[in-house]
């Protein structure tokens, strides 16, 4: 706990530096409790990490690079599920992570299965590029990536905003921030960024990652898993909606079903 602690200490300095308003205005209470959440995930337990990020009362605000923030406490059930719908091919159970970051086109999510849990993987909210690969090894590693990044370079402030935006800030430059990243900052890993990493100029560098991290390819991208899995995100949603002695009334009258 004391790496990530520093990890993210780290990030607010050069955030705050770099100018970043970093108001204390979080919620160290909002959101689902561990005891809610472990049935919703079908895990026995919620590692520290995880507890301490929701209650730490972070920033509402976009304060991570990219307009990157923390979901929302708020956040409901079936929200919390659909993000999950996008986990094809992963080496893990799709239910086992817990979204929490988000930008308007990617999620972060914190693995919770054995071999791979602390794991930090991406997904991209298109139903043609969903593109899912491990994004950091832990989320210290994460905000460690997001700070060597100021010194990099790679960030850029607009008049318009507040956030830290992820490329060339020259407006005549290269367009594309995967590649200002793979030409700033070649010992910097991209999938830690939120920046979309699309197929169609970096396939080569998206196939690498996911077989790096075990991503099935022959299911990523085939149409009919999307369905399989988005029927099983359904089927959990309304498990979760039937009342408990419902469920086990249903167990007690079909025993082997």
């Amino acid at each position: 706990m004391r790496v990530l602690h520093g990890a993210l200490e780290d990030y607010r300095a050069a955030a705050t530096a770099f100018g970043v308003p970093w108001p204390v205005d979080g919620d160290p209470n909002g959101g689902l409790s561990p005891d809610e959440l472990c049935p919703i995930l079908d895990v026995d337990h919620i590692p520290e990490q995880l507890i301490w990020l929701r209650s730490a009362g972070l920033p509402n605000g976009r304060v991570f690079p990219g307009g990157m923030h923390l979901l929302d406490s708020s956040t409901g059930v079936d929200d919390l599920l659909g993000f999950l719908s996008l986990s094809l091919g992963t080496p893990f159970h799709w239910r086992h992570q817990l979204p929490i970051l988000v930008y308007d086109h990617i999620v972060y999510t914190f693995v919770l299965a054995e071999g791979n849990e602390g794991e930090i993987w991406r997904y991209q909210i298109d139903p043609d590029e969903v593109n899912p690969a491990r994004a950091a090894a832990s989320l210290a590693a994460l905000f460690t990536e997001w700070t060597k990044g100021f010194a990099a370079g790679v960030y850029f402030r607009s008049p318009y905003n507040n956030w830290i935006h992820i490329g060339d800030g020259d407006p005549d430059g290269e367009h594309d921030p995967v590649n200002v990243l793979l030409a700033r900052a070649p010992d910097l890993d991209p999938f830690a960024f939120p920046v979309s990493i699309s197929t169609y100029p970096h396939e080569g560098l998206i196939r690498a990652r996911q077989r790096e991290c075990g991503v099935d390819l022959d299911r990523v991208d085939v149409f009919e898993y999307h369905e399989e899995l988005h029927d099983a995100v359904d089927a959990v949603r309304a498990s979760l909606r039937t009342p408990w002695w419902l469920r086990w009334s249903s167990v007690i009258q079909h025993p082997g079903g």
